[in-house]
């Protein structure tokens, strides 16, 4: 495997992971008291990428509990928008990585028509 299509294909695992995530937080979105998770995309060496999954604690909102007391409890801390700005990021890093693997995939098979 090339350096080249290993990145990509790192890429590709981190950025499915992120979706995962993004998943989940859109999920429970109404759950009350729910922490979202964030991630970070890190380059790992020689080529890659490495994700990690942190648990953001920041309070939510404080909301009507919905039973006769008239107490609070705490929404999620989940931003709809900012889940939004993930999605599209990550669809646009999944497109770039697979253009990558094409691009190398069609630079390798013009290579071996050379050479065959």
């Amino acid at each position: 495997m090339t350096q080249a299509i290993h990145a990509a294909h790192s890429a590709l695992l981190a950025f499915s992971q992120r979706l995962n995530v993004t998943a989940h937080n859109i999920a429970n979105v109404n759950t009350p008291g729910f922490k979202k998770n964030q991630t970070v995309l890190e380059n790992t060496h020689p080529t890659g990428v490495r994700l990690t999954v942190n648990r953001e604690e920041s309070p939510g909102t404080s909301i009507p509990s919905g039973d006769e007391t008239g107490s609070l409890q705490e929404s999620s801390n989940v931003s709809l928008d900012e889940e939004m700005i993930h999605l599209i990021t990550t669809e646009s890093a999944f497109k770039a990585n697979l253009k990558i693997i094409k691009a190398e995939d069609e630079t390798l098979g013009n290579l071996l028509d050379c050479l065959g």
